[in-house]
């Protein structure tokens, strides 16, 4: 049986490195031209070529998003544009465009079309014709329970890609127009301006609308034992730990599930890591039920700046024990913290000693993006885009 795809979004090229380092199978990222991210740094044409060799030399996958809605001002330069990311080494495009489709197809045999959930695609008739048009995986809408998922692939035989965490569209998949008509920004052509988290001002009370984010970490196993193909993580603009923080979550639940050692406590540790790395609520919304108010924000929200990521691991000096790190919050001698690897490894431990830069000794690392040392002994490699979280705060522990 083939194992499920982990595909992860990369804004950029460090994070595209992140997330496959971290344990991603495949990354899709937008390139200079036609993307739905408009805002997203994005990916020049060198860094597309640099995207790909790096995917492959891990034996992994690039996809590249070519979904917006095209008018015909965009059609000037697409078959341009798509030869020469082609020659660029991409694998796979996402599209939502049936002419995009037809190109690729008849000109890139060996180059995958996946249809994008711009398209909306709720039903298996709909898969069926985009698969007799050649298209080799459908990126389902999101407003699908399982029972409707599992009887898209039956019918279908196609390879099917859901999205399982990550930010929510209020508005249909692939259907919103509240951006265009609120801010002149067309979220169709890749200027989304999220006006569905805005606060809008009544008689009473602020009125929101936003929905809560997803989060299927409990029906991975689900969604593996129907057949779905791949689980796609949304979030091309989030850092670089959230990042790291979710596709190690997921590598590792899959990976559990594969070698059937997920336990009730393995699953309830990976979810606790996922509630926390988020500011926003989760939720699991179509997937077992209609969404309902419990799904958004109806009445305002509190969303809490995340704390816990401390810093991204520099290198780890053996011979004096100490982790070089460049600090993004807070933290202290006797803070419990946990320090995770890209390979999946992790070391719990109390801060006992800290340094500056001068490796002068401290109590206190209170400057973030200011370089620290922090005391580690241990034989476990620490490697590069290591990071380091807080578990618990020193006036909490008990030691």
């Amino acid at each position: 049986m083939k194992k499920i795809e982990l595909l992860a979004p990369a804004g950029d090229l460090e994070r595209l490195k992140i997330n496959l380092l971290y344990g991603a199978d495949a990354v899709y990222f937008g390139g200079y031209k036609y993307g739905l991210r408009a805002n997203a740094t994005n990916f020049s044409k060198e860094e597309i070529k640099q995207a790909c060799n790096f995917a492959h030399n891990l034996n992994k996958k690039a996809y590249l998003t070519l979904n917006i809605v095209f008018h015909n001002e965009d059609m000037d330069s697409v078959e341009e544009y798509i030869d020469e990311v082609v020659s660029a080494g991409i694998d796979a495009f996402i599209v939502s465009d049936p002419f995009i489709i037809s190109y690729i197809k008849n000109k890139y045999k060996d180059v995958e079309v996946h249809l994008s959930t711009q398209n909306s695609t709720t039903n298996y008739e709909a898969v069926n014709f985009f698969k007799a048009e050649g298209v080799d995986r459908i990126v389902l809408a999101r407003e699908l329970n399982l029972t409707e998922i599992k009887e898209i692939i039956d019918k279908t035989k196609l390879d099917i890609e859901v999205f399982i965490h990550g930010a929510m569209c209020t508005c249909f998949s692939g259907r919103c127009a509240l951006s265009n008509y609120v801010t002149n920004r067309d979220a169709n052509r890749g200027g989304c301006s999220q006006v569905c988290r805005f606060s809008f001002k009544t008689d009473n009370n602020d009125f929101t609308m936003a929905t809560k984010d997803l989060n299927l970490a409990h029906y991975i196993k689900d969604l593996i034992d129907i057949n779905v193909r791949s689980l796609k993580v949304e979030g091309r603009m989030r850092s670089i730990y959230y990042l790291a923080t979710v596709i190690g979550a997921y590598r590792k639940i899959i990976d559990a599930i594969y070698n059937n050692q997920l336990t009730e406590e393995f699953l309830s540790r990976e979810e606790q890591i996922l509630s926390r790395v988020a500011n926003r609520e989760t939720s699991t919304h179509y997937l077992t039920k209609e969404a309902d108010l419990h799904d958004q924000y109806y009445t305002g929200r509190n969303e809490a700046s995340n704390q816990d990521y401390l810093g991204q691991v520099i290198n780890y000096d053996e011979n004096q024990k100490l982790i070089k790190i460049y600090e993004r919050n807070y933290f202290e001698i006797g803070d419990k913290v946990e320090l995770f690897t890209p390979k999946g490894d992790t070391i719990t431990f109390i801060v006992e000693k800290l340094y500056d830069e001068d490796k002068n000794k401290i109590d206190i690392a209170r400057h973030p993006d200011n370089i620290y040392y922090i005391y580690l002994d241990t034989d476990i490699k620490i490697d590069e885009y290591s990071m380091i979280r807080l578990i618990e705060k020193r006036s909490n522990n008990n030691d």
